[in-house]
């Protein structure tokens, strides 16, 4: 049960991190965008304050709905013999409560990082330097071909954007991940979009229908297949130990009698049974919860690679063998007692 419940857990975060890594679901976006051209050419044509970001994080318990949430101006400039979308990004706000990893990239003031398709048309590689409409650009890295439209992005800080386009204290999106977890049919955009309407009332969100509805999914499909599986191992466990009492009650039926027949109580012979089935509980605990960490030790960091650092060993679960494992152990073995201790010793001397 401690290997099962360690790597569980390790699921879990794994499951977490590699839905988080499918990108941002959300786009809060001003709300006077016309959504057409929003589509056709991938940014708003308007503008917010940047400062509603910390409008938005001081909100309280705007974490519950949404989080990594990552300013950002997208323009169209002129680059070299051709365009390309200028994409300047802040740092990722999380929950201060929760110490979550932010996402995306982080990115120094006067650098640079280039589209694949922008790189090669533009001829330059890390260490160059790109002159875009007078602010020199340190090139830090060329990003690997994507297919999509950010082989033609040049993301830079959202302040050195906002010094390129004179749009000083601007953004026109803000990308976030909602943390509802739930499927396109538990309509998570109408709580989404209720919520920000009180949070911030001069925005609109949208979500990316198909990431956010394979997020909710896994995540769901793995707490299902938890909640599932745990009551069904301590019950096959319970089953387990009740079966050995039973056989054990079986093979001392000749010494249940004697004991019987010296005047010993039923109660007596009870209390032997369940304190043996105590007893034992116990120590199966501490062997249990030693083989099942060092399984998960071993077994855990191959499987889950991402979060294999995250793997280690859960004291609070040893505890909690403790407690349960002896009282689970006695329960199982209640029946088997009480038949034990209901037995007629004439009876079972005569069986034996």
């Amino acid at each position: 049960m401690t290997a099962y419940l360690t790597t569980e857990k390790a699921a879990d975060r794994e499951t977490k991190r590699i839905t988080r890594d499918l990108g941002f679901n959300l786009r809060i976006l001003p709300k006077e965008t016309d959504m057409d051209l929003y589509w056709f050419q991938g940014f708003s044509d308007q503008t917010m304050p940047q400062s509603l970001v910390e409008k938005l994080t001081q909100s309280e318990g705007v974490f519950m709905t949404y989080n990594h949430l990552m300013a950002s101006l997208r323009q169209k400039i002129s680059l070299g013999n051709g365009s390309a979308i200028l994409v300047g990004v802040a740092p990722t706000v999380t929950s201060a409560d929760k110490k979550k990893r932010p996402m995306g990239f982080s990115l120094e003031p006067g650098t640079a990082h280039l589209g694949y398709q922008l790189g090669l048309r533009l001829g330059l590689k890390a260490g160059d330097i790109l002159q875009v409409k007078g602010l020199s650009l340190k090139v830090a890295r060329v990003m690997v071909e994507y297919g999509n439209e950010e082989d033609v992005f040049l993301y830079t800080t959202l302040q050195d954007a906002q010094t390129v386009t004179g749009l000083e204290g601007q953004i026109n999106e803000i990308k976030a991940i909602d943390c509802l977890c739930l499927t396109a049919d538990q309509d998570p955009v109408s709580i989404l979009r209720a919520e920000l309407e009180k949070r911030l009332p001069e925005a609109k969100v949208i979500q990316d229908r198909v990431q956010a509805d394979a997020r909710a999914r896994q995540r769901q499909m793995v707490e299902k297949k938890f909640s599932f599986l745990s009551p069904f191992l301590m019950v096959a466990g319970a089953v387990w130990v009740a079966v050995f009492a039973m056989l054990n009650v079986r093979e001392r039926r000749s010494e249940i009698g004697i004991w019987r027949a010296l005047g010993k109580s039923g109660g007596m012979v009870a209390t032997l049974f369940l304190g043996k089935a105590l007893l034992l509980g116990g120590v199966g605990a501490l062997m249990g919860f030693a083989v099942g960490n060092q399984l998960a030790q071993a077994v855990g960091p191959e499987i889950f690679q991402i979060t294999a650092k995250a793997i280690q060993t859960e004291w609070s679960y040893l505890f909690w063998a403790l407690v349960w494992t002896p009282l689970l152990s006695a329960m199982a073995a209640f029946i088997p007692a009480m038949i034990a201790a209901s037995q007629d010793p004439a009876y079972s001397l005569r069986e034996s």
